[in-house]
């Protein structure tokens, strides 16, 4: 029996902060917090058992949030602080990630609904990690699930397959029924995911514009100061020295 005691979140901060050294920008804090509280309460819930759709939904999430991260060399140290955070790495989730996404490639949406049927009989790659879940007693499903499984169908289908609201919960719907698990869950997460990706690339826009603007009135700002200080020296350079003048005495 494993008396250990279980790591807190501020156990998880304090490992993230160690890899990860440096400030996180502000707008993407939230983000990179949530994620990380998320990752470590799951990792620590007896019922949770990780995935590749798991994982997929992390690295997902990660990615597509991060989008214009500057400096954008600190993304790989903040993503793999947070893998050190629950004692994973990087190369664990991004590889399960790539991996079961390859899985669909060349696939149709029948064909990946097809890899849905007949769980009973198990299987291998895929279908048998949807066989697993649908099989276990007592899955523990997760919002990063619910987006890696997304992920998934937005990888084969075609996007009018995706427009509509009442398409993506019915097909999600079907999907949650023969995963065995709530479909409500999976179509709120769904929902969710889809209108924050809205919401935060309207965000993106308004900050490119907010940072474009600063940018110029800095550049306009150091003109200036130039401009300035080329009047400043234009009329000493031209000043006579001491003792001469356009008047000779007599």
């Amino acid at each position: 029996m494993n008396n250990a005691p279980v790591r807190t979140v501020s156990d998880a901060k304090r490992d993230f902060y160690s890899h990860h050294t440096r400030p996180i920008n502000s707008i993407y804090r939230r983000v990179v917090d949530e994620l990380m509280v998320e990752m470590h309460l799951l990792s620590v819930n007896a019922d949770f058992i990780y995935d590749p759709i798991y994982a997929l939904g992390i690295v997902t999430t990660f990615d597509r949030f991060m989008v214009g991260y500057e400096p954008e060399r600190d993304k790989d140290s903040i993503f793999n602080g947070l893998c050190r955070s629950i004692n994973s790495t990087p190369e664990h989730y991004r590889g399960e990630a790539e991996a079961v996404k390859a899985s669909v490639n060349g696939m149709s949406l029948d064909d990946l609904k097809g890899q849905f049927e007949n769980l009973g009989d198990g299987g291998d790659g895929l279908r048998g990690t949807l066989a697993a879940i649908a099989h276990r007693e007592k899955f523990k499903y997760s919002r990063p699930f619910g987006i890696g499984l997304y992920t998934l169908v937005e990888a084969v289908a075609p996007a009018e397959a995706l427009k509509e609201k009442a398409d993506v919960e019915t097909l999600f719907k079907d999907l949650a029924g023969k995963l065995n698990i709530s479909p409500d869950k999976l179509q709120k997460d769904v929902e969710l995911y889809r209108s924050n990706m809205e919401k935060f690339a309207q965000a993106q826009e308004v900050m490119k514009d907010m940072l474009a603007a600063d940018r110029k009135k800095r550049e306009d700002r150091k003109k200036a100061a130039e401009a300035e200080a080329e009047t400043l020296v234009e009329p000493v350079a031209a000043a006579p020295e001491a003792g001469e003048s356009g008047d000779s005495a007599e």
